[in-house]
């Protein structure tokens, strides 16, 4: 049960210390590698009905094999999933409401990080249209498979960028410019103060929401939108990497907010040094906490996801 007051986390918590899930049903975006594949691993071999949701069917059937050669018994649902069209995503989660009459975990794990300037279906800055935009439209979408489950969790995926991002909101479709690394921080700060404003409307109503970040972890998000990086890119891939963290170890956060009982609706979890460690409660960016901020971008976003609800 998720209470209101934290508990402290074991020292050196993994997923080893998650309950068994048998008889739950968890979906996860972009689960085909990185952090969402380790976090589907780990649920898989706990007996948790995981849904893959993917941007290509492949991706989901291959991550699918390779999850079932250890955890064959466990039922695993592969599910297409384009986050850069809220259209898709409208549509997907009828598929959804078709396969299982509940949800116990939705995990908004997925997504993209300093692509070169790309517009999603709809016309936003892809960065916060998948990170952000997609992911809000898809968990209010699937309210009635988490209502039917007492005490189902949200886990928003962020990132330490948050504390980067800036408020206000305009610029959404990089009409007056485009900065990779303004729109990628921004998106993660968006995120953030999603899981908080989302705790605040709904855990009454005894859907939880938490935020989590990995650190810095090795995965493909380096490099899957950026086929031809800078100079100053991979001097900084190459100075930095030494002090990364497995996928497996930065999935986690989002495993320990998605499992333990010690978890709380409204809290944010990552690594215990910020870019690597086992999971801890993690700093929220201070700009996350202003109410009114978030109401704001709360208000602005269901505006553009409306048409799609």
């Amino acid at each position: 049960m998720i209470g209101t007051t934290s508990k402290s986390i074991s020292r050196n918590w993994s997923s080893s210390q998650m309950p068994d899930m048998k008889d739950k049903v968890a979906l996860i975006t972009g689960s085909n590698s990185g952090i969402g594949y380790f976090t589907a691993k780990a649920l898989v071999e706990k007996g948790c009905h995981v849904i893959l949701a993917c941007r290509t069917l492949n991706k989901a059937f291959e991550a699918k094999k390779k999850l079932q050669s250890s955890s064959p018994e466990t039922e695993i649902t592969c599910i297409e999933l384009d986050l850069a069209d809220l259209s898709n995503v409208n549509k997907v989660t009828d598929i959804i409401s078709e396969k299982v009459n509940h949800l116990d975990l939705l995990i908004n794990n997925a997504g993209i990080m300093h692509p070169p300037k790309t517009l999603s279906a709809q016309g936003f800055e892809i960065q916060f249209a998948v990170n952000h935009l997609s992911h809000m439209l898809l968990t209010i979408k699937l309210i009635p498979l988490l209502e039917n489950k007492k005490e189902s969790r949200v886990v928003t995926v962020t990132s330490g960028a948050q504390f980067f991002g800036r408020v206000g909101w305009k610029n959404l479709r990089a009409e007056d410019y485009y900065n990779k690394w303004e729109s990628y921080a921004n998106s993660k700060l968006a995120n953030v103060m999603f899981a908080l404003e989302f705790h605040k409307r709904f855990s009454r109503k005894g859907i939880f929401s938490l935020a989590a970040h990995p650190g810095i972890a090795k995965t493909n998000l380096f490099v899957a939108q950026k086929p031809n990086p800078t100079a100053f890119e991979k001097f900084s891939l190459e100075l930095f990497s030494p002090f990364f963290q497995s996928a497996e170890m930065g999935s986690l956060p989002q495993l320990y907010a998605a499992t333990s009982d010690k978890a709380r609706s409204g809290e944010h979890y990552g690594p215990k040094y910020n870019f690597r460690g086992f999971p801890k409660i993690s700093p929220t960016a201070p700009i996350a906490m202003n109410e009114s901020e978030r109401e704001i971008l709360w208000v602005k976003s269901y505006e553009i996801i409306k048409e799609f609800i």
